[in-house]
């Protein structure tokens, strides 16, 4: 049984990894990596934006909620 065992499991990253192939080459995954990318960079610069509201010394954390405040 582990010589079928190894073949199978030979055969199965073998497909995997021509599926994998086949999907980094289709125009859906740069589209979505894009989009992403662009969610990253919008995300980060809303949190630049707040960081004013950051206390000083407080450099463990990106954003702080100033006291007082309920979300």
């Amino acid at each position: 049984m582990s010589i079928r065992d190894g073949i199978f499991t030979t055969v199965a990253v073998a497909l995997s990894g021509v599926a994998l192939a086949g999907l980094l080459g289709t125009d859906a995954y740069s589209q979505a990596a894009g989009a992403e990318a662009r969610g990253l960079k919008a995300l980060s610069m809303q949190v630049e934006m707040r960081c004013d509201e950051c206390p000083q010394g407080k450099t463990d954390r990106l954003v702080a909620m100033p006291e007082g405040e309920v979300q």
